[in-house]
């Protein structure tokens, strides 16, 4: 459940942008970060800064959400699951639509148009930038964080930390081999007791 100063923080009330094309307002301010800005190995945790620096300006469709967001983002190398940590911050640019949603709908001129990338101002004349900060945010972590380009990761086989070993190898037998391998074992066993038998 968000405390309710949070909540006020990402809706941006624009009541005094109604009606005056051009007129603007700023929001520059550090909020706790929501839930869920994040993927399964990083992400910026949850009430971790988050800084925005925006600006919302009254147009003729609705209002124009500019400006930038950065938090630091924070998890786990996705080879040596060592921790990683880097600052990261996104542009922002989204319109909001003074229509309700209903009206924007039936205006689509065709069904190639996707009305999740459409968003409206509320009924309470307010913006929520929480879902269009979250979509940014999430899509610019990498799909798979390292730790650095050239991390050699961990041994497959037994967890071993190649950084530490990078000769480190584990002989590998074709499954095809091991029962002829097994056969020479027993081969050499019987030429050893043979040998043994006949001295």
């Amino acid at each position: 459940m968000k405390h309710p100063q949070q909540e006020n923080l990402l809706h941006v009330d624009v009541k005094e942008l109604k009606g005056h094309p051009g007129a603007q307002q700023t929001l520059s301010t550090t909020v706790e970060a929501p839930a869920g800005f994040g993927t399964v190995l990083v992400g910026i945790a949850e009430h971790s800064e988050l800084n925005l620096d925006l600006r919302a300006e009254s147009v003729h469709e609705g209002v124009l959400l500019t400006g930038t967001a950065s938090a630091e983002v924070n998890g786990q190398c996705g080879r040596c699951l060592d921790p990683i940590s880097y600052p990261l911050t996104v542009d922002v640019m989204q319109l909001y639509s003074w229509e309700p949603p209903e009206q924007s709908s039936t205006a689509q001129s065709g069904p190639e148009e996707d009305d999740e990338e459409t968003r409206h101002v509320t009924e309470q004349l307010s913006i929520d930038a929480e879902p269009v900060l979250r979509d940014l945010m999430v899509s610019a972590l990498p799909f798979q964080p390292v730790c650095r380009a050239d991390c050699p990761g961990l041994c497959s086989q037994c967890g071993f930390r190649m950084e530490e070993d990078p000769s480190h190898a584990h002989e590998q037998l074709d499954p095809r081999w091991a029962t002829l391998a097994g056969l020479a074992d027993q081969l050499n066993e019987s030429d050893e007791d043979g040998a043994a038998a006949s001295s």
